[in-house]
């Protein structure tokens, strides 16, 4: 390995931000995932979860979409939500999901410098009932659209360099 490389690699290990995971419920396409991926390898997201309880495991992600991000990540897959949650909770403080709610904290008011894991759910209905509820709380991006979802891999970029921001 060249200097350059090892010098580089070293830079990237040192802004990880190992507080900070993303948790993907059942999202269908593979190169939405990979495209999470990759913002997750952008701001320093080493831990990105993916929980399939209604759909099969990924063989392979979106290659071309995540940029061979993949790689560079620590890629966490389950099939059963209790033993992704039971893992989630002894390394995060603090678990939130997205999902337009009254209840819903705007994401530019909470404290994502915190221990915390985000979670996104698919491209069809969102986070279930049954995440929501083991959840520790629920967050949305405001919004001045007619529309009031955005596509996963935009909604968790937004997020993602949200907490970037208040990190540096």
């Amino acid at each position: 390995m060249t200097e350059e490389r090892s010098t580089r690699l070293k830079t990237v290990i040192a802004k990880r931000q190992p507080g900070l995971a993303v948790v993907l419920e059942n999202v269908f396409d593979p190169h939405h995932v990979s495209a999470v991926m990759r913002t997750c390898d952008a701001v320093g997201v080493q831990d990105i979860y993916i929980l399939n309880t209604k759909i099969p495991r990924y063989k392979k992600w979106g290659a071309r979409s995540s940029s061979g991000a993949v790689k560079w990540l620590s890629v966490h897959q389950f099939e059963n939500a209790g033993a992704c949650f039971e893992t989630l909770k002894k390394r995060y403080e603090q678990i939130f999901t997205t999902y337009l709610s009254d209840g819903a904290i705007p994401l530019y008011d909470m404290d994502l410098t915190k221990n915390i894991a985000l979670v996104f759910g698919n491209e069809h209905s969102g986070v279930s009932n049954d995440i929501r509820e083991l959840a520790d709380g629920n967050f949305m991006i405001p919004q001045a659209g007619v529309i009031k979802s955005l596509n996963i891999s935009v909604a968790c970029a937004i997020t993602l360099y949200e907490a970037y921001r208040q990190k540096t």
